[in-house]
């Protein structure tokens, strides 16, 4: 076996639940438009692609621009539903709805990553094959045994620890015994795993122990691949059926849940009922309940006659009803589009979660009353007695939807993931009866202003209550940073954390300012707080210089005549982080680690780590930072611990220590 070591271009997957090694280096910038003054919402998107090649523009599709209602004015006109001075509330709930297509239109207009330069697709160099191309299985029956038998294409190989093969049977998927029977075995350090892993080029070969309780069994095989120019495939499997009598194999569909399966088909009628269970549920929520909360309270409120009341209960559930249906008709198109999505598909992308961050952190402000400006989601709880205020029952419906993106209630499971594999009437009519449910609270109320007595009467408590609501929103602020920080890393979470301190501050000075001057410096705070994760320029773990550190790897390298720089730190040592921003983050740093073939190893120190502090200890430190540079042949040189980056380039340059770079100095 061969042990090598190259660089490698990692990336995420847009399209899997776990984020896998994935197809390309997508770094996508997304254009948007909105007709905010007309019932319309126009989405245009431009997708570009940056790798260590350089950045590369794939041309529109044509899914570039969505535009749902065909309902545009002729030149010069205004058409009576398109009003002169759109309300806040409005801007905020369309850029909501738009910021729910944004993942499609991404999805959408992505394309094939793998597609001919030349018929086209990306202008990428080098060109990479489909994932059928680069790794041809050719399965096979030999003395009772299964034979899986990928040739590979050159350049490219399959992981030995990425392969697996079940048997699906009876709903269950059942691990068969499989042993590598041929190949040729290498082994490459790989940064992403952070580890020497063995693959295979040209050929493997795997020997499968056919299940013995069918005849005629279906397989799932998985495996995982890369390409040596810097591209890494997802998890591909595939799907073989056999039949042990007649001794063929042939590839078939990703099997379906069935009656003889033993999950019986509820039925069409079942699962409408399930979805409106689902939607019922689903107003118990803390994403949905204070929205519902305080529209609620707005009726008890009020003193409107009954056809009045039962105009804003359809109109909020026109609202609901219709955010489902068009939730629905994009999962359906994604679907159709070969997109592997599901409902919530929307929170895969850390942009959206920290929007929708955002908005619940300013529903929470407004709930709490700290939001001193004409603000919509501040004025849910007021009586809806005016005719006007039909439209902001209808945008309170697609509200409600926006925020029950990120929750789930039970029944709902079961009846969207059926709902998705049926006929497109099939899963509107399910995606409807969902919203359905949803409505049916406030449109029974509406509709029986009877079952208003048993709420308690208007008064002071409804203010303190309305207050109350605030907290459930505020701890979904929380879970949503929790599920940022999944995605992520810390650091964009302290980015989001620090954009919503600045926006309360912002909040806080201009409910205290009477004076034009302060109140635009509050509003320019608030617009830094919600720009702040936009411009955070933090450390790209996929683009990441270094390895992690380890005394073995560290001896390898030295055994190999390699030069090391080596950089121990901590999160919590802010000289470490602070000379890792000025000095070791720069271009010119990176450059001279290439020029000169320097291999960078990292010791994180956050926790305790024997291997670090016994490095620490042979250099005469008891603590962090840390650097080393270990030139070829020769001892350790010890840099200062106050850094720059011209120090660190001259060491790295000359080979030499910077003056007064002596063991022991800090």
């Amino acid at each position: 076996m061969t042990t090598t070591h190259r660089p490698r271009v990692r990336t995420r997957s847009l399209d899997f639940p776990t984020p896998p090694r994935s197809v390309s280096r997508f770094a996508p910038r997304i254009q948007l438009s909105m007709g905010i003054a007309a019932p319309w919402v126009s989405v245009r998107t431009e997708v570009t692609v940056a790798t260590d090649r350089g950045v590369l523009r794939q041309r529109m599709s044509e899914y570039d621009t969505i535009d749902p209602l065909e309902t545009k004015a002729p030149a010069g006109r205004r058409t009576p539903s398109q009003p002169k001075h759109p309300r806040p509330m409005a801007k905020l709930l369309l850029t909501i709805l738009a910021a729910l297509l944004l993942p499609a239109a991404s999805a959408l207009s992505a394309g094939d990553p793998f597609r001919s330069s030349g018929s086209g697709g990306l202008l990428a160099q080098p060109e990479f094959l489909p994932v059928e191309q680069a790794y041809r299985l050719e399965p096979r029956l030999q003395d009772g045994r299964i034979l899986l038998d990928w040739r590979i294409a050159p350049g490219y190989y399959l992981y030995a620890n990425q392969f697996s093969v079940q048997s699906l049977a009876g709903g269950t998927r059942i691990p068969l015994k499989h042993e590598i029977a041929l190949g040729d075995a290498r082994r490459i350090y790989d940064e992403y795993y952070e580890q020497e892993l063995e693959v295979f080029y040209d050929r493997v070969l795997l020997r499968v122990d056919a299940p013995t309780a069918v005849r005629r069994p279906t397989l799932a095989v998985t495996s995982q691949g890369c390409a040596d120019a810097g591209l890494c495939y997802p998890p591909q499997t595939q799907y073989l059926a056999i039949d042990l009598d007649t001794g063929s194999i042939s590839t078939t569909q990703a099997p379906t849940a069935s009656p003889s399966d033993g999950e019986p088909d509820p039925g069409l009628a079942a699962l409408v009922g399930f979805a409106v269970l689902g939607g019922l549920i689903l107003n118990l929520m803390p994403c949905v309940f204070p929205v519902l909360s305080i529209k609620v309270m707005s009726l008890t409120a009020a003193h409107a006659h009954r056809g009045l009341l039962v105009a804003h209960g359809l109109a909020y559930t026109l609202g609901v009803v219709a955010s489902f249906v068009a939730v629905a008709v994009l999962l359906l198109v994604l679907r159709g589009a070969g997109e592997a999505v599901g409902w919530g598909f929307q929170l895969q992308s850390p942009g959206f979660v920290t929007a929708l961050a955002y908005l619940f952190f300013l529903m929470a402000l407004g709930f709490a009353g700290q939001l001193p400006w004409s603000f919509g989601l501040s004025r849910l709880g007021q009586p809806a007695e005016a005719k006007h205020s039909l439209r902001a029952s209808v945008l309170t419906g697609v509200l409600a939807t926006a925020v029950a993106s990120p929750c789930t209630a039970p029944f709902m499971g079961t009846a969207l993931g059926i709902a998705l594999t049926q006929p497109a009437p099939a899963a509107l009519g399910i995606f409807a009866a969902l919203g359905l449910g949803m409505a049916l609270p406030f449109l029974a109320l509406t509709w029986m202003p009877r079952l208003l007595r048993l709420l308690p009467r208007p008064g002071p408590w409804m203010e303190t209550f309305r207050q109350l609501l605030a907290f459930p929103l505020y701890a979904t602020v929380l879970w949503l940073l929790w599920v940022l920080g999944r995605q992520t890393d810390i650091d964009r979470v302290l980015a989001a954390g620090a954009g919503m301190l600045v926006v309360a501050l912002a909040v806080w000075l201009g409910g205290r300012s009477r004076r034009p001057h302060g109140r635009a410096a509050a509003i320019a705070l608030l617009l830094a707080g919600l720009a702040l994760p936009l411009a955070w320029t933090g450390n790209d773990p996929e683009d990441r210089a270094w390895e992690p550190f380890s005394q073995q790897r560290l001896d390898r390298l030295r055994g190999d005549g390699v030069p090391v720089f080596v950089n121990l730190t901590a999160d919590w040592c802010i000289t470490c982080l602070a000379n890792e921003r000025l000095a070791l983050s720069s271009a010119r740093f990176r450059h001279a680690l290439e020029q000169g073939g320097i291999h960078y190893l990292k010791g994180d120190w956050t926790r305790y780590d024997p291997e670090i502090t016994e490095l620490l200890r042979a250099h005469g430190r008891s603590g962090v930072p840390l650097y080393l540079y270990f030139p070829p042949g020769e001892p350790a040189q010890i840099l200062p611990q106050l850094l720059t980056e011209g120090m660190v380039l001259r060491a790295l340059g000359a080979g030499a220590a910077p003056q007064g770079a002596a063991p022991g100095q800090g």
